[in-house]
């Protein structure tokens, strides 16, 4: 999942779950899906005589029309949905979906050659909105989002809840999902075991040492995604030493060195290393991907996993009978400290090479509606980036703890922030190690200092 850089208040999150108490999961833009097609599939075109087309329009697209996109924890559902009744109200667009949990890694030779799809949904792993925007692969849409109007004819940027990134005055990408990193447990299971809830660092360090007493590991990540622990826990940890100071995540996104040796960042990192020190971590962390880890979550051999609001979809098709997902923004907090809310957006955009540029606005804006929002939320499970009534939705008790956590006025909510590829490499490796103790928490920060100094230059 790429993190973007949109500052989001407390007061956009809780307007945001006023209207969509009930989205439960997320697909972790950056988590594969093993059961999603891996190879581009053409859509269907047929074609019917639309209800309408979209306000004050004339059916004018035609040729040819591609549309990328990552299958994860979201499934495909949704994008299928929408690409057939845009199909319908264009029928004169030859229209092809090229998605797949890999299609990431699939289209990059294309990207590079020049040859890009018209439409990418930018997510999950193999994927950088930071990097793509720097490598000049994406259309510049600055003037015309500042007017664009959905499918309904109402302005998109009036119904947006995390606004575009700000690219030095630029508009390059669109926030379509609205998710929330954090801490995922059983809240039956706890239950019976009579464990409690951790609500700061110390009762999660006590609980876990019950947990491991009873014979249970207590925390697995996603050892071949690492960036799983750091948005589940390393942000949260960071901010929370930084005495709830959201904005220290604005210099990791600028690669400030001197982030990297700060107090905050040390302290967060002792804190990972207590737990890795009590032999709290999963060993089998170190190689797993996210869907074996989650397993293992499922199947009770492990009692936390550091996620995303994606992963009860995701693996809805495994989740044992009287399982109840349970969430916690953060378990880094001091005793008495508020939680702090890491969330994500997972942006769409239109290919600065786009050989049809035109269906590439029309799609954008067909699918930003209230309508599709709420179809968003049915299917995928976590609420779209967009303002909607979803009341009617079915909420999971996981949708609920996140809405609860959202809206307590104690609640931090960090700004969204995309990171540097290469400094993103280069976290990730150095977390795995450390929480093998292969490497020392100085070493971490020399990685991150001398990448992020190499990046500045």
């Amino acid at each position: 999942m790429q993190k973007k850089k949109v500052a989001l208040s407390g007061a956009v999150i809780a307007s945001l779950l006023a209207v969509s108490v009930g989205c439960g999961s997320k697909e972790a833009a950056t988590s594969p899906s093993p059961s999603a097609a891996a190879t581009p599939t053409p859509a269907s075109t047929a074609a019917a005589t639309p209800a309408a087309t979209p306000a004050g329009s004339t059916d004018t697209l035609k040729g040819d029309f591609e549309i990328q996109y990552f299958v994860g924890g979201y499934g495909d559902a949704w994008w299928k949905k929408m690409v057939e009744e845009f199909g319908k109200l264009h029928p004169n667009l030859k229209i092809k979906q090229s998605a797949g949990p890999k299609i990431n890694d699939q289209m990059q030779p294309r990207w590079i050659q020049g040859d890009p799809p018209d439409v990418v949904y930018i997510d999950g792993a193999g994927s950088n909105e930071a990097q793509m925007v720097k490598d000049d692969q994406l259309l510049d849409i600055t003037d015309w989002f500042k007017g664009a109007k959905n499918a309904d004819g109402k302005q998109i940027s009036d119904l947006l809840i995390a606004k575009p990134i700000d690219y030095s005055g630029k508009t390059f990408t669109i926030p379509l999902v609205f998710g929330s990193w954090g801490t995922f447990y059983d809240k039956a299971w706890f239950k019976e075991k009579g464990w409690k809830t951790p609500t700061d660092f110390q009762s999660f360090m006590e609980v876990s040492k019950t947990i491991k007493d009873a014979g249970i590991k207590p925390y697995i990540h996603t050892g071949m995604y690492p960036y799983y622990i750091s948005g589940g826990f390393l942000d949260s940890a960071i901010i929370s030493e930084n005495g709830g100071d959201a904005s220290i995540l604005k210099k990791i996104e600028a690669l400030d060195p001197t982030v990297f040796s700060s107090d905050p960042f040390k302290k967060a990192l002792d804190k990972l290393a207590q737990i890795r020190d009590a032999g709290f971590i999963d060993p089998a962390s170190v190689g797993i991907n996210h869907t074996d880890s989650q397993m293992l979550f499922l199947q009770h051999k492990d009692a936390f996993i550091p996620n995303g609001l994606w992963v009860e979809n995701e693996m809805k098709a495994n989740i044992p009978a009287g399982f109840t997902f349970g969430f916690i923004p953060s378990i880094a907090q001091d005793a008495g400290k508020p939680s702090v809310v890491v969330p994500y957006t997972s942006q769409m955009a239109i290919a600065k090479k786009s050989k049809n540029p035109e269906a590439a606005k029309a799609f954008v804006q067909y699918i930003l509606t209230e309508k599709s929002a709420v179809q968003w939320a049915e299917l995928a499970g976590v609420p779209m980036n967009l303002k909607a009534d979803l009341e009617s939705s079915k909420a999971g008790a996981m949708a609920k703890d996140a809405a609860k956590s959202f809206n307590d006025k104690n609640t931090i909510v960090a700004p969204v922030i995309a990171v540097n590829k290469d400094y993103e490499k280069v976290r990730n490796d150095a977390l795995v190690a450390f929480t093998q103790k292969k490497i020392t928490a100085d070493e971490v920060i020399k990685r991150l200092v001398d990448v992020a100094n190499k990046a500045k230059k």
